[in-house]
């Protein structure tokens, strides 16, 4: 059931860019509904082309669905989990998109690692065998099995599951626990017969997610749908792995970054905790290039960014990309804009000439930083060096969200809903340049 539209009190709210719980819980509903419909979609689509599917892979793909079922049976929290998880809807929207023949048999062959993902976290017991192209097993929000093969065994044995790569002529075998969902993971995940002191020479083996400290969230650098194919941006950037050090940087500049919100403005040190679930890092195109950060219509709670320099950079990245997922949400509820004509304008933070969906994302955005800003650079408790950068961000970027707002309400193509959000974001912008006194 697709929620109802926001209240226009709440809408009121959400066009101040400020936290509040029940947006919080609007979007989470209206991103559940968005994907069963998605999944329902793919349903159909595989059945509609069955005849243009590959040997078995319709088989496969009913196989899976069929575990998936059984999952939500047992645990639906869990599965709810699982397909709201960002790269689920990345994987939709590449299966949803393939052409009917070896590339859409690829994308499905995804899901049956999808319903085992989704059995392991409900503690299913399983006795199957599962696909593994290229000779890895990617279960979503957890990890990623290299293999060696292309396919694999799956056998629960107690509190564990033992996964046997098929085909290779070894019995080697990676245990896992049986239930994902246990507050200690991730487990370390090693070969059944491996010396725990020492990684395993050769497949499978298994690297879990990096959980980032504070939170639910998890830096995701292993996930194949995490980036779309051809990577994202102009120039193009695509996903890359971290590494141990690699790693520990981005973890530390995510808990740095949390510290200084949690000084700065607590409402939106908690909004980036409930809807920032991942952390994707990418490649920075060519040397020269700044820092970068995206969020993906299709992959809502994933945050894809180069590394930041620093904590106070990291956190503006938070608190930007968090408003492109607010905003996306409320127009798939209530429609802002239309597509109309081809219009495009000048907006202060880029040098290219932007539609009118891309005016309202970035100053709805910039109108957030404005706000956090401010409140960073009035407040005598914090960093000198985070007050100086913010009193320097708020002076250049007030001025350009105001000139924005401005062509927002000169423009026929906000629909009436989207001119009175643009009404209440220009309130709100006139209230940032107003006393202190005044915004309490």
């Amino acid at each position: 059931m697709t929620p109802a539209p926001p209240s226009a009190a709440l809408l009121g709210l959400f066009a101040r860019t400020r936290p509040t719980r029940d947006g919080a819980a609007l979007l989470r509903s209206s991103l559940h509904a968005r994907r069963l419909v998605l999944l329902k979609a793919l349903l159909v689509r595989v059945r509609r082309h069955r005849a243009e599917l590959g040997d078995g892979v319709e088989e496969r793909f009913e196989a899976a669905w069929h575990l998936l079922e059984r999952a939500e049976q047992r645990a639906p929290a869990a599965v709810r989990d699982l397909l709201d998880y960002p790269t689920t809807g990345g994987w939709l929207a590449a299966a949803l998109t393939a052409p009917p023949g070896p590339e859409l048999d690829a994308r499905l062959a995804h899901f049956d690692a999808l319903a085992l993902t989704a059995a392991l976290r409900a503690g299913c017991a399983l006795d199957l065998t599962v696909a593994t192209p290229h000779g890895t097993l990617s279960l979503a929000g957890l990890g990623r099995l290299l293999t060696g093969a292309d396919r694999v065994a799956v056998r629960t044995e107690g509190r564990h599951a033992r996964i046997t790569p098929e085909g290779t002529g070894s019995d080697r075998a990676v245990l896992l626990p049986r239930d994902l969902n246990d507050p200690h993971y991730p487990h370390p995940g090693r070969p059944a017969d491996a010396d725990p002191g020492r990684p395993p020479a050769a497949p499978p083996y298994w690297s879990p997610l990096l959980r980032l400290p504070g939170g639910a969230a998890v830096l995701d650098d292993l996930d194949p749908y995490r980036v779309p194919r051809g990577g994202i941006g102009t120039p193009p950037r695509t996903g890359v792995e971290a590494g141990p050090a690699g790693r520990a940087v981005w973890a530390e500049r995510w808990r740095a970054a949390l510290r200084l919100l949690d000084a700065t403005d607590p409402g939106r040190a908690g909004e980036v905790r409930r809807l920032v679930r991942v952390l994707v890092p990418v490649a920075h195109a060519d040397r020269g290039t700044g820092p970068f950060g995206a969020t993906l219509r299709a992959a809502p709670g994933a945050v894809l960014a180069t590394l930041p320099d620093g904590p106070r950079e990291m956190a503006e990245v938070l608190v930007h990309e968090t408003q492109h997922t607010k905003l996306a949400a409320v127009h798939e509820l209530v429609p802002l804009y239309t597509a109309g004509p081809a219009t495009v304008h000048k907006v202060g933070w880029r040098t290219d000439a932007r539609p009118i969906a891309g005016v309202l994302q970035g100053a709805y955005a910039h109108l957030a930083l404005t706000d956090l800003w401010r409140r960073a650079a009035r407040s005598s408790g914090l960093p000198a060096p985070w007050r100086t950068r913010a009193g320097q961000q708020f002076e250049r970027f007030h001025h350009q969200v105001g000139r924005a707002l401005s062509v927002l309400l000169e423009s026929d193509e906000l629909t009436n809903t989207g001119r009175e959000f643009a009404r209440h974001m220009r309130q709100h912008h006139a209230r940032l340049g107003a006393t202190p006194r005044a915004l309490r």
